[in-house]
């Protein structure tokens, strides 16, 4: 077994701010202008220099005492790591800061970014730490996240697992083809080449079934927690996911035993109660943050969709790959043109449906 590192946790910057705006944010279900949506917590004002500073003092010193690899999130406009809003960044810094660690995504949001972007990104970290970079991706769970890309959420599932095979296809060097500028379909390959003929890869599941049967499919490993589920069902889910790995074929992956990678909170001292009183406050601090982003998530998907048939709006003036490779927009009678995702692949494995839940 390996032990890695993991950042992730709640930022102590301007707690008493912080308090202060997350509960009156938490009054509301929604953001109107001039307000703060629920899922920012405030957000917090204070300077995060240190911060940085720090991780890279918990980089070198994983690295110096044989830790297997280092893992960051991607977390966008959150209390919970205001640290955190782009992996790739802050893995290029920890892959010069050390020398045999591994550096790995936990996780990017794929929905979130172009595939061409994401293979440029991390060959440029895999470059930079000589190929020691893995990733591990997720579907997004946040629906405020999703700013980035709102037209992405309702089948953000169904993205993420189909962008899998072309993001491993653009990393081992085949041109991806997609639409121009003016609307003409090119075929590009992604720069810098990686180190590593072969991504990589795990999926980011917080303990729905699909999501392991899906990574056993496409032959990834699984990025998941200890918590949320029993050990039982823990091994269920492994088993399962075993089993769909050995039946799937090879596609430049794991092998047919997979890869399954838990996280698990985790603080070493003299004693319990040692343990105890250092740890405590800060894992209280967390919990409470992720509570309250849960919570108002929630709020928002009660609320219902803004979107029009459940499809964002185009204006009538807008190309249909101006909104992203892979939407099309159609013209409809009396009304602006609406979006809908369409799939290059016409083999792709079709997905199961979407869902609201916050289980990815």
């Amino acid at each position: 077994m390996d032990l890695s590192v993991m950042f992730f946790g709640a930022d102590t910057a301007d707690q008493s701010s912080t308090a202060d705006q997350s509960s009156t944010a938490d009054q509301g279900s929604t953001a109107g202008p001039g307000r703060v949506a629920d899922h920012a917590d405030g957000a917090g004002t204070g300077r995060h220099e240190q911060t940085y500073q720090d991780i890279l003092a918990v980089a070198r010193a994983a690295d110096r005492l044989g830790f297997h690899a280092l893992w960051t999130p991607e977390r966008h406009f959150q209390q919970v790591g205001q640290v955190f809003p782009s992996p790739p960044v802050l893995s290029a810094a920890l892959a010069v800061a050390t020398e045999r660690i591994g550096i790995r995504a936990g996780s990017v949001v794929l929905p979130l970014h172009h595939p061409l972007r994401v293979a440029e990104d991390w060959a440029m970290v895999d470059n930079l730490s000589h190929g020691r970079v893995g990733i591990s991706v997720a579907t997004g769970w946040h629906s405020a996240d999703f700013v980035l890309a709102p037209e992405h959420y309702r089948d953000r599932r169904e993205r993420t697992f189909q962008a899998v095979g072309r993001l491993r296809a653009l990393w081992a060097g085949e041109p991806g083809e997609y639409p121009d500028g003016t609307g003409r379909p090119v075929k590009v390959l992604p720069q810098p080449r990686p180190v590593q003929p072969t991504l990589p890869l795990w999926l980011t599941s917080s303990g729905n079934p699909a999501t392991w049967q899906a990574a056993g499919h496409l032959r990834a490993g699984v990025l998941a927690a200890t918590v949320g589920q029993s050990r039982e069902q823990l091994a269920a889910l492994i088993a399962d996911y075993r089993k769909a790995a050995a039946q799937a074929p090879e596609q430049g992956g794991t092998g047919p035993h997979g890869r399954v990678t838990l996280m698990t909170h985790t603080f070493v001292g003299r004693d319990d109660a040692h343990a105890r009183r250092l740890a405590a406050a800060p894992l209280k601090a967390y919990l409470a943050s992720y509570t309250r982003q849960t919570s108002a998530n929630r709020r928002a998907i009660r609320a219902g969709p803004r979107w029009t048939s459940g499809r964002p709006r185009c204006s009538p003036t807008t190309p249909s790959n101006a909104i992203w490779p892979g939407a099309a927009c159609s013209a409809r009678p009396g009304n602006a043109r609406g979006c809908s995702p369409t799939s290059r692949n016409s083999a792709a494995t079709r997905w199961p449906a979407s869902s609201t839940s916050n289980r990815t």
